[in-house]
């Protein structure tokens, strides 16, 4: 049996990805896909990122003005896009998966 190499992530890289959870609103799970991490390693930074005092892990906020209609739907737009590409790209891995005779 062949062990697993195992990864090691910089401090920076563990809060990034834990910020990311929080701040997307997206679920640990599908963050933890798109990383290539486990759930369990995720969960336990998230974890850590909310036990910490609010001023050591969150930038000075500044007030920011409302977004315009017009942005606030580019940005609507692009999501869906964004999506229907993930969709895409997962759809062509299984076929190329299914075409070299092995399945993920």
């Amino acid at each position: 049996m062949q062990e697993r190499q195992r990864r090691s992530f910089t401090e920076e890289y563990k809060r990034q990805a834990a910020e990311l959870v929080v701040s997307s609103g997206r679920s640990i799970t599908a963050v933890g896909k798109e990383l290539g991490l486990r759930d369990s390693v995720l969960r336990r930074w998230v974890e850590k990122l909310r036990q910490e005092p609010a001023s050591a892990t969150r930038r000075p906020i500044t007030q920011a003005a409302p977004m315009p209609a017009d942005q606030a739907a580019e940005i609507a737009r692009l999501r869906e896009e964004n999506e229907r590409l993930r969709m895409e790209r997962d759809i062509l891995k299984k076929s190329i998966a299914i075409f070299a005779g092995t399945r993920t």
